[in-house]
């Protein structure tokens, strides 16, 4: 077996990268606009683990995980194709597995009526961003 050159190991990091990287580093709006994606919902086996900003996963709070829109981003997440909508905190990143690129907690899943079907294609659009504590 050949020994990859160093251009050769660039090259094959960059397609490694890219092919991780998916959809869902694309798909993040600017305030205004909105995009369709898939969102799942946070399992209750997370409820008290630390999210990515520090605060335990609370499962009955509005909040949501991108892997890359800014942490304390609000959002209106609307179930498509005319579903109901919900406002929701970035508190966490998400992995965005299954092409997956939201995952939301168990009472915004709830008011989406998404339980049952644990991924649904929703729409989200940037309202603003929560003030630092």
């Amino acid at each position: 077996m050949s020994e990859l050159t160093t251009a050769g190991q660039a090259l094959l990091a960059l397609v490694l990268v890219g092919a991780c990287a998916g959809p869902a580093a694309t798909l993040v709006p600017s305030p205004g606009e909105s995009v369709e994606i898939r969102a799942s919902y946070y399992s209750r086996v997370l409820v008290g683990h630390k999210t990515a900003s520090g605060e335990p996963y609370d499962p009955e709070l509005l909040t949501a995980a991108h892997a890359a829109l800014p942490m304390e981003t609000i959002l209106r997440v609307t179930r498509l194709p005319d579903g109901p909508s919900v406002e929701v905190r970035v508190n966490d990143r998400c992995g965005c597995m299954h092409g997956r690129q939201l995952d939301l907690s168990e009472a915004a899943a709830r008011q989406l009526n998404m339980l049952r079907a644990g991924v649904a294609r929703v729409r989200i659009e940037v309202l603003g961003r929560r003030p630092a504590r």
